[in-house]
């Protein structure tokens, strides 16, 4: 069983930053691919970034690209989400998703085998 464990959200400043971090229990975890996702209150949940099973392809969605970062370390079988230049709109339950390997990238909830927790992430104006 896969269980994943998010962390690092709380209160930002719109053009601050944030280091998300999820942790993954499992011997396969660089089996995975990675992805967060986000879901602001009265919305659905939707992509955010993902991050292939090699670590050497990333995709993100437009709102947040060339702002966030998805990196994972398979020796420590953590993956992360550095949040640069926040915005109020970025405030939302962030997830951590994993994945079989069988293609990327996915960006639909339902393509994705396990879900963390989430961890709440909130940016004042």
């Amino acid at each position: 069983q896969v269980q994943l464990v998010e962390s690092g959200g709380g209160l930002g400043q719109a053009g601050g930053s944030l280091r998300l971090s999820c942790a993954v229990s499992g011997r396969t975890f660089s089996s995975y691919a990675m992805a967060w996702f986000c879901q602001a209150p009265g919305k659905e949940r939707e992509f955010v970034a993902t991050i292939s099973w090699s670590g050497g392809s990333t995709y993100y969605a437009d709102s947040v690209k060339g702002r966030f970062t998805i990196s994972r370390d398979d020796a420590k079988n953590t993956v992360y989400l550095q949040m640069n230049g926040l915005k109020p709109e970025d405030t939302a339950v962030y997830y951590c998703a994993a994945a079989y390997p069988n293609h990327w990238p996915k960006v639909r909830t339902y393509e994705y085998n396990y879900w963390g927790q989430g961890t709440q992430v909130t940016v004042s104006s």
